[in-house]
C-alpha cells in the first residue's frame, strides 16, 4: 500500500510535469517573452506538490495503521487510480480549453458541465477528432496507472511505535506541502503568478487544482474587498455617484436617482435590444477588424455608432447583466446565477413595467442556460420566447434555432405588437463553435465550420432583419440597440487585452440621426442612454452615463480575476492580493506602463468594490410601491 501511494506520487509529478512542459513548447514564444520556463517550473512544482500531498495524504498517513489488511489496500488503490484518472482527463482537456479560452480548466469548465447535453453535443459536432484522439489518450495513461501502482500488494505489519513515529514524521510534513508556503496566506494560484500574460499565469497550476480552486471559490460569494483592497463604504458611495454625476434621492438605495429623458416624447419609443453572440471589433472593418461584418458596417453608418465600446467581460451573462441591467463587472459570478438577484434585482424590465411596457426574451436556444429564464422572469420581463416556442424553424443546431430563425420570431412579434409599449431583448446563437448555421446563406470561404463563416452568417442574419425592419410599420417607434455580449476567444499577453474587449455597438431606429461617437464607453451606458431615447422619465440606480448628454470615458472590465478600469488612454489593473499596475493604451495592442495615479486608483477600486457591496446589501433595485 505504502509503495503504491508513493510510485502514485511519483507518477503523478511525472505527469504534470511533462504536460506543462509540452504546454509551454506550444507557447515558447509566450512564454520567453514572458520570463522563460523557470518560473513556470518552479511555481508548478509548488502548486503539484500541494495537489498530489493532498490526494496521497491519507493513504500514505494510513498505511503504517491499515497497510497489512487487504480491504484497505483495494480502497487505497481504487483512490488512486480515480485521483490519476481526473489528472489524466483534465490535463488532456487543457490544450483544447486553452485554444478556446487561452486558460487552463477553471470556473468555466464547471460551469459548462451543467448543461451536459448541450455541450456535449457541441463538442461532439465541432470536436468528433479532438474528443477521439483525446479518449485514446486518456485509456492509455489510465492503463499505464493501472500498470504502474494498480496491484493489491499489502504491507508488512508495523509494531505500533513505528507506526506512530511514521505518522509523526509524515503529517507535519504533509500538512506543510499542502500548505505551501509558512505565510500567514496559503498557496493559491495568485502565489505562482509571475508576469503580465494571464495565460502563463496558469501554466504553472496544475489542470486538475485549478478546476478544484474554482469549485471551492464559489462555494461563497466572492468579496471584492478581499481580492483587491478596502475602502470605506461612504467613500465607495460617493466615488462611484460623483463620477456616474448622481444626485441620490433615497438613503435606503445608495445610487437610486432621477432620470430625465433628454428625448422629450408624447409616446414612448419600443425599445429593442439585439444582443450579438461573441461578435468584437476585431471583426468589423469599420471599427479596425477584418471585413467580416458588411451590415454591421452599413448599419453603423445609419446610426449612433459607438466606435470604442467595451464589453464587461469575456461571458454571456456579463454582457447581458451590463446591457440589461446597467450592472458592473465583479470577480464574483455574474448576477443571472446568483442567489440573491434572483428577485427584485434591477434591470430595465423592472423600471419599464412601472410605465406600462410589456417586456420580452427571445433566444433561439434553450432559456434555462446561464439561469437566463429564471433572473430575467424574476426581475421584471413578462414573456420569454426560447426554441420551445419556435414553430418549424428553418435550421436548429447545437445552441438551438438559427439567427434568422430567432430574428422571425423578433419580427413577428414586433409587427402584431400589444396595446402597451414592447420592452424585446433578442440574443443570437449561432456565432458559436461549432459554428453551425443554414447552408446556401452565404458564400463560404474555406471549411464552413469556421468562425470567420459563422460571423459571415451571424451579420447576414442581422442584415436581412433590418431590410424588413425599415420598411416595416414598426420602425418608426422603435430604437433598436445592436451591441455584442463579448468578443470570441479573448486571449492575449496582457493582464487585460483590451482589444478583445473591444466589441460595436450602434443604436438606430425611430428618429436617430447618423452620428460617429469616439468616446470610450461601457456596456452599462447603453441602457441608461436607451432610456433618453425612448422618453422615459423616472428612479433607477444605474451607474452608467446617459450618453446623450456629456460622460462617456470611462469603461471597466473583468478578465479572469484581474479587473481594468479604462478612463480615456490610461488603463489601472488590479490583481488579486497585489500592487496595482498602469498603463498608457495605443490600440490595437500597444500598452506603456506608467506610475500608478492615486485618484484613478481610488476611482478603479471605489467601481470594483461597488457591485459587491449593493449586491451584498440589496441595494440594486427600486423601492417597493
Amino acid at each position: 500500500m505504502r509503495q503504491q501511494t508513493l510510485i502514485f506520487i511519483l507518477s503523478s509529478l511525472g505527469l504534470l510535469t511533462l504536460s506543462r512542459l509540452s504546454l509551454a513548447a506550444w507557447h515558447w514564444q509566450r512564454v520567453s517573452a514572458g520570463g522563460g520556463l523557470w518560473p513556470v517550473l518552479k511555481g508548478g512544482l509548488r502548486i503539484d506538490a500541494t495537489l498530489v500531498a493532498m490526494l496521497a495524504g491519507l493513504p500514505l498517513l494510513l498505511s503504517p495503521w491499515l497497510g497489512h489488511y487487504e480491504l484497505a489496500s483495494i480502497i487505497t488503490i481504487a483512490w488512486l487510480l480515480f485521483s490519476w484518472f481526473l489528472l489524466v482527463l483534465l490535463e488532456v482537456s487543457t490544450p483544447q480549453f486553452i485554444l478556446e479560452y487561452d486558460t487552463r480548466p477553471n470556473r468555466l469548465y464547471v460551469e459548462y458541465l451543467k448543461h451536459p447535453k448541450e455541450v456535449f453535443c457541441m463538442l461532439w459536432r465541432g470536436y468528433r477528432l479532438v474528443i477521439l484522439g483525446a479518449s485514446v489518450l486518456i485509456v492509455l495513461l489510465v492503463g499505464l496507472g493501472v500498470q504502474l501502482f494498480g496491484s493489491i500488494r499489502t504491507d508488512t505489519p508495523l509494531p505500533w511505535w513505528q507506526a506512530l513515529l511514521y505518522t509523526l514524521a509524515y503529517a507535519p510534513l504533509l500538512f506543510l506541502v499542502i500548505r505551501g508556503t509558512l505565510s500567514h496566506r496559503p498557496i493559491n494560484p495568485s502565489t505562482v503568478a509571475y508576469c503580465s500574460d494571464g495565460m502563463l499565469n496558469t501554466l504553472p497550476l496544475n489542470s486538475l487544482y485549478s478546476v478544484l480552486y474554482a469549485i471551492y471559490s464559489m462555494k461563497n460569494e466572492r468579496s471584492a474587498s478581499d481580492v483587491y483592497g478596502k475602502l470605506e463604504e461612504n467613500e465607495i458611495r460617493d466615488v462611484v455617484n460623483r463620477c456616474a454625476g448622481i444626485i441620490p434621492v433615497s438613503t435606503e438605495i445608495p445610487s437610486l436617482h432621477h432620470h430625465e429623458p433628454t428625448c422629450k416624447r408624447a409616446k414612448p419609443l419600443n425599445i429593442v435590444i439585439i444582443v450579438e453572440e461573441s461578435l468584437g471589433a476585431q471583426y468589423v472593418s469599420s471599427l479596425g477588424g477584418a471585413d467580416l461584418a458588411p451590415n454591421i458596417d452599413r448599419l453603423s453608418g445609419q446610426g449612433w455608432n459607438f466606435t470604442r465600446t467595451y464589453a464587461t467581460g469575456t461571458r454571456s451573462v456579463r454582457g447581458l447583466e451590463a446591457i440589461v441591467a446597467g450592472f458592473p463587472p465583479t470577480i464574483s459570478d455574474a448576477v443571472l446565477r446568483l442567489s440573491g438577484a434572483q428577485r427584485n434585482f434591477f434591470t430595465l424590465a423592472q423600471l419599464l413595467k412601472q410605465h406600462n411596457y410589456r417586456s420580452r426574451f427571445i433566444y433561439g436556444g434553450e432559456a434555462h442556460f446561464d439561469n437566463m429564464k429564471g433572473f430575467f422572469l424574476g426581475n421584471g420581463f413578462d414573456e420569454l420566447h426560447d426554441i420551445h416556442t419556435f414553430a418549424a424553424p428553418n435550421f436548429v443546431g447545437t445552441w438551438g434555432a438559427s439567427d434568422e430563425d430567432m430574428f422571425n420570431k423578433l419580427d413577428t412579434l414586433l409587427s402584431s405588437p400589444p396595446e402597451q409599449p414592447t420592452f424585446t431583448l433578442a440574443f443570437t446563437v449561432s456565432n458559436h463553435s461549432p459554428w453551425e448555421y443554414p447552408a446556401g446563406r452565404i458564400a463560404v470561404n474555406g471549411d464552413p465550420a469556421t468562425t470567420e463563416n459563422a460571423v459571415r452568417y451571424a451579420d447576414w442574419a442581422l442584415g436581412q432583419f433590418f431590410e424588413k425592419a425599415k420598411s416595416s410599420s414598426y420602425w418608426q417607434d422603435t430604437v433598436f440597440l445592436v451591441v455584442a455580449d463579448h468578443d470570441s476567444r479573448v486571449h492575449g499577453a496582457n493582464l487585460v487585452p483590451l482589444r478583445h474587449f473591444h466589441i460595436p455597438a450602434v443604436i438606430l431606429g425611430a428618429d436617430i440621426q447618423p452620428r460617429r461617437d469616439d468616446r470610450v464607453i461601457s456596456q452599462i451606458d447603453l441602457p441608461t442612454t436607451l432610456l433618453s431615447l425612448a422618453g422615459i422619465q423616472g428612479d433607477h440606480p444605474m451607474i452608467g452615463h446617459d450618453l446623450t448628454q456629456e460622460g462617456g470615458g470611462r469603461a471597466m472590465m473583468q478578465y479572469g480575476d484581474n479587473y481594468g478600469y479604462l478612463k480615456g488612454d490610461s488603463l489601472l489593473v488590479l490583481q488579486p492580493h497585489r500592487s496595482p499596475t498602469q498603463y498608457r493604451y495605443a490600440a490595437p495592442d500597444a500598452y506603456t506602463q506608467e506610475g500608478v495615479d492615486p485618484y484613478l486608483l481610488k476611482e478603479a477600486l471605489s467601481h470594483v468594490l461597488w457591485p459587491s457591496w449593493v449586491y451584498k446589501n440589496n441595494y440594486y433595485t427600486l423601492p417597493e410601491l
